[in-house]
């Protein structure tokens, strides 16, 4: 496993402090309260374990001085209670460590500053609905009727029958001071002079009725518990960044952070590698579109995510026909859940399928993890998924040699792209388009689908595979450069609606085209000059529909906002087809954007322009940390790299085109090949240093060929003349 070696501080939602480790997250108060009535709360496997915790001292709340970020998953929280009866200023300090995982450990210590001792009653007020992620996160938590909580000698448990779920709050160690009473944990105590007195309190999640240790146990130090293992071997095992643009060595610091809490492992697996979550607070799962395109950005980084995304969805292939989660034989799933199955959520505990995108990603992934070295007996292991990724697009996502989706029953996602809010694909005029849907960037995923499986086939010598999947792509490449394309505008529709029309809403989805290689080269300077025009290019990154469409809304999801992993995969594009200035120029104003933002972007950010407002404008239920939104900024520095490895073919093209005044740059312990290589940029921005490459892997430092105009069989690969990524 491999990381950019810096240090990090947890994310921030709003004026909440998120903690997060793989499937468990805390949302909190800048004092570490947890009060009642919102969001905030302490979840595990999609299930709210309390949504109620603060600490009283002698019946009054503790005043929020400090808090100190340490790992994702920790944080210390400084307070001070109210002044000692004679006193004018307070002598008692409260100090709450707080570390989160599978539940939540929390090191509560009172120090007493004065001269004499202190004689206290210290309450822990505790609560819990066992509600349901999605019940929070759409504001319809209902009362559960037979959630009950009891007193016991070390602590309290909550549970709920009907749900299963609950917890159990355990005082560690066991001592006389602590009185349980539902819902109240009270201490009677005295600190000493000059002295402190502490205690540690553990919340195990019960889940079906079992219940599970939390992952920072009281009897453990917690530098030896599994998640810091895991992150300091995350760090240890890190490319190391050396730079003179200290703004990038920040950004790059908190992704590697934010990517590391966010790793998921399968406990039925543990000898695999891990995966990757979406994004706390509400996506703290596997998903299938987000899990693989943050895995391929984050490729220089760390290629173990990738295969063990890969491998967790291909466990999770579809394999039947069910409408209610529409799975379909070699389909991928689009995320799994672990809560109560509701109205609210109704596919939790189960994988949910409605996402067109997730299947030709995952070819296109394996395909480009092959590039980066991943060996053939892996290869092997998951071509029989791609296969079947490909035949579900053949047989039950393809028409009229295109990819549509359209849901199967009212339960599902109305939108299955990226843009999957209801609204998120529309007609100029503002008129929301109509499923069945083909949109454009789709196109271009099942292009380069082919293409990489195409591939796969040259290197096995299967000429008739490798004929049939580039004939396939190329008849894909030709109906969306004739259905798509608005030759009066200049600029690709973003999809065809259930008639067959252009839907011609001016968004970013024609910059993914670029990325996959699907565009046909005459048409991409009007495509790159759209991209970087006024209407869509804010200064800050390009939003996801232009101002001048009738939908445009600069504070919206998906219609006029900014999102840096769209912006991210928008430059690769732009410079894959050559344009350089106008890949630097998103490059330049994202990372501006992830300094405004502390270091750390957002999920997303609204779409106003920079002459504006002087800093980009936060949207309010943003995510963060968000995977692809931390993966951006690395895949921006191998955009602006010009770093292509194509291990296969024993070839790594590196042509930096750093913009001016980016500053010198030294990468070590780049993975490639099964290798650690040393990259390093001079300070003209072009010069390449290179070390380390394993034998028989020649450095090319011209810009790799973006694309040919026609498919052709064998021969074109072995030119690459025609390339997926």
């Amino acid at each position: 496993m491999n990381a950019w070696t810096f240090e990090g501080q947890p994310g921030a939602l709003g004026d909440t402090v998120t903690l997060v480790e793989g499937s468990s997250f805390c949302v909190c108060q800048h004092g570490g309260d947890i009060v009642a009535g919102g969001a905030q709360g302490v979840y595990h496997s999609d299930t709210r374990l309390l949504s109620r915790w603060t600490v009283r001292v002698d019946d009054h709340p503790v005043e929020p001085l400090l808090m100190i970020p340490a790992e994702p998953y920790h944080a210390t929280f400084l307070g001070k209670a109210r002044p000692r009866p004679g006193w004018a200023e307070s002598t008692l300090l409260v100090v709450r460590d707080r570390y989160v995982g599978g539940g939540m450990r929390e090191d509560l210590v009172l120090r007493n500053l004065s001269e004499e001792p202190a004689g206290c009653v210290v309450v822990v007020q505790v609560g819990t609905d066992v509600a349901d992620l999605f019940e929070v996160k759409a504001e319809r938590v209902r009362p559960v009727a037979d959630v009950e909580m009891k007193a016991g000698a070390s602590g309290l448990e909550v549970f709920s029958v009907s749900r299963a779920r609950g917890a159990r709050i355990v005082v560690e160690p066991p001592s006389t001071q602590v009185v349980a009473t539902p819902g109240l944990l009270t201490f009677h105590l005295v600190v000493p002079a000059r002295g402190e007195w502490r205690t540690t309190l553990v919340v195990n999640p019960i889940i079906e009725g079992q219940e599970y240790s939390a992952w920072f146990p009281a009897d453990h130090s917690t530098e030896h518990a599994e998640p810091a293992r895991r992150l300091a071997a995350w760090t240890r095992n890190s490319p190391v960044l050396k730079s003179t643009n200290t703004g990038l060595v920040q950004v790059m610091r908190r992704s590697r952070e934010d990517l590391g809490s966010l790793r998921l492992f399968d406990p039925g697996h543990p000898e695999e590698p891990p995966a990757i979550a979406a994004g706390a607070p509400w996506f703290m799962t596997l998903f299938g579109r987000d899990s693989l395109l943050t895995s391929w950005m984050t490729l220089p980084l760390d290629q173990s995510l990738a295969l063990g995304t890969l491998r967790r969805l291909a466990r999770l292939q579809g394999v039947k026909v069910d409408p209610l989660s529409e799975e379909e034989p070699g389909k991928i799933m689009h995320e799994l859940r672990f809560g109560v199955q509701s109205a609210v959520s109704p596919y939790a505990g189960h994988a949910y399928y409605g996402s067109v995108d997730a299947t030709p990603l995952f070819v296109m992934l394996l395909g480009e993890l092959r590039r980066w070295g991943l060996h053939a007996e892996a290869l092997e292991e998951l071509l029989p998924h791609a296969d079947a990724a490909l035949a579900w697009i053949e047989d039950y996502g393809e028409s009229d040699g295109l990819l549509w989706y359209q849901r199967k029953t009212d339960r599902g996602l109305i939108n299955q792209g990226w843009k999957d809010s209801f609204d998120g694909v529309n007609f100029a005029d503002g008129t929301i388009a109509r499923p069945p849907i083909a949109l454009a960037e789709v196109q271009g995923y099942v292009f380069a689908a082919y293409l990489a499986r195409a591939h796969f086939a040259h290197e096995w010598g299967d000429e008739a595979t490798e004929q049939r999947c580039l004939q396939r792509a190329q008849a894909i490449r030709q109906a969306f450069n004739e259905r798509f394309w608005l030759p009066g505008p200049g600029y690709y529709a973003m999809g065809l609606d259930g008639r067959g029309e252009p839907i011609d809403g001016l968004g970013s989805n024609m910059g993914h085209c670029l990325w996959t290689g699907i565009v046909d080269e005459d048409k991409a300077e009007q495509v790159a000059a759209h991209l970087l025009s006024p209407e869509m290019f804010t200064g800050y990154g390009v939003r996801t529909l232009a101002s001048s469409m009738v939908a445009y809304n600069p504070m919206s999801y998906h219609n006029g906002s900014v999102w840096p992993h769209d912006n991210a995969i928008v430059a690769a594009g732009l410079m894959r087809y050559g344009f350089v200035e106008e890949a630097q120029r998103i490059a330049v104003g994202l990372l501006g954007a992830a300094q405004a933002f502390g270091g750390r972007l957002p999920e997303l950010f609204c779409g106003f322009d920079r002459g504006e407002y002087p800093l980009p404008v936060p949207y309010p239920t943003s995510c963060s940390p968000q995977a692809w939104a931390a993966a951006a900024p690395i895949h921006l520095l191998r955009t602006l790299l010009r770093l292509d490895p194509w291990v296969p073919y024993g070839k790594v093209w590196l042509a930096p085109a750093l913009p001016e005044g980016f500053g010198e740059l030294e990468i070590r312990d780049l993975p490639v090949a099964g290798a650690r290589i040393t990259v390093g940029v001079k300070a003209d921005g072009r010069t390449p240093v290179v070390s380390g490459l394993p034998e028989g892997i020649d450095v090319l430092t011209e810009p790799r060929p973006p694309i040919s105009g026609a498919c052709r069989p064998g021969p074109a690969i072995r030119a690459h003349g025609l390339q997926a990524l």
